[in-house]
């Protein structure tokens, strides 16, 4: 069976669609650990779902977070999914695991990546250029910041009325769907 890790930060909503997927479809993949780099809620929701846990905490490791990860991973997992994940990996990580290491971002890249555009700075961002359309990308990740070759995109219309707020759900429902199928993709190719 592929197996994936699944990085994260936060919530965790994209990972809960990534736990509803495996658990309502034929998913040709499992989850084999959720890694976070601070305490969190999605570190609750992978293990009421039972899927193994660990927490790197950035504030303590620092630089040392990616090679801590990378020793707790080993090769026991086919693709990295940072979903969420705020730390930024360090080269010799993504060498090692090139081509095998995947990002969702909410916005249409390259517009509005790079460091410090995360979270609602993004769709606010969004909303004072007037953009007419927003939306998510899943992409490989690179030794840049969100610079990664693009795997898949999906577009939001911004509505004269939308805040930052509202733009922010509309597209988090998408990568709710994006990534799922993203990850269906790359284990297609990667098997």
């Amino acid at each position: 069976m592929f197996k994936i890790a699944v990085l994260i930060s936060g919530g965790g909503s994209n990972l809960q669609s990534i736990i509803d997927t495996i658990s309502t479809s034929k998913a040709e993949y499992e989850i084999s650990c959720v890694i976070a780099d601070r305490e969190c809620y999605g570190i609750e929701r992978a293990e009421n779902n039972h899927i193994e846990t660990k927490i790197f905490d950035r504030k303590i490791l620092k630089k040392d977070i990616s090679k801590k990860i990378d020793e707790y991973l080993g090769d026991r997992v086919d693709l990295v999914v940072l979903a969420g994940f705020l730390s930024i990996l360090d080269e010799n990580f993504i060498n090692n695991r090139r081509g095998r290491i995947i990002n969702i971002h909410p916005s249409l890249l390259p517009k509005f990546g790079g460091p410090g555009m995360f979270g609602i700075r993004i769709h606010k961002a969004v909303i004072e250029a007037k953009e007419n359309e927003s939306g998510c990308t899943v992409h490989y990740v690179d030794a840049g910041v969100d610079t990664g070759e693009i795997i898949e995109q999906r577009k939001v219309k911004v509505e004269a009325e939308d805040t930052a707020e509202t733009l922010q759900k509309k597209v988090l429902m998408e990568e709710h769907k994006l990534l799922p199928k993203a990850i269906s993709l790359l284990v297609k190719k990667l098997s």
